[in-house]
């Protein structure tokens, strides 16, 4: 890689046609003599189209970013979504279904002093090993 780089309009147009092909970024910076860094920062710059994940599943980089909610309902982020689950340090935070779907919430009863559950489920989540 070259120390003293400089994109001339020869790398650019170069940049553009291997982009365009879908050549990885590591590759198209070989072949020009960059870091895989320098292209993806010239790429930006020049509002080329933003490219898959290669370690995305669905190929949309667009959809890793969003927990799927519900077919019938808008894609939001997890942490956007759990934004309405009421907690406090005195009610139970025993979990109650699934925190990617709607209807998650935590179970609210009165805890157990000294536990962060009610008294079921701290029956649940404590065993004594002598009541064998």
């Amino acid at each position: 890689m070259e120390k003293n780089f400089v994109w001339d309009d020869q790398k650019l147009e170069k940049l553009k046609k291997l982009w365009d092909q879908g050549l990885p970024i590591t590759k198209i910076g070989i072949e020009i003599g960059v870091s895989r860094n320098a292209i993806a920062g010239k790429a930006h710059r020049m509002g080329l189209p933003k490219r898959n994940s290669p370690i995305s599943k669905s190929g949309d980089p667009r959809k890793n970013q969003s927990v799927s909610v519900n077919e019938n309902l808008k894609q939001l982020p997890l942490k956007i979504l759990l934004r309405d689950v009421e907690w406090s340090r005195n009610r139970c935070c025993w979990p109650i279904g699934d925190p990617k779907l709607p209807g998650f919430a935590f179970c609210g009863t009165s805890i157990v002093p000294g536990r962060p559950y009610c008294e079921e489920h701290s029956n649940l989540a404590y065993t004594n090993t002598r009541e064998s």
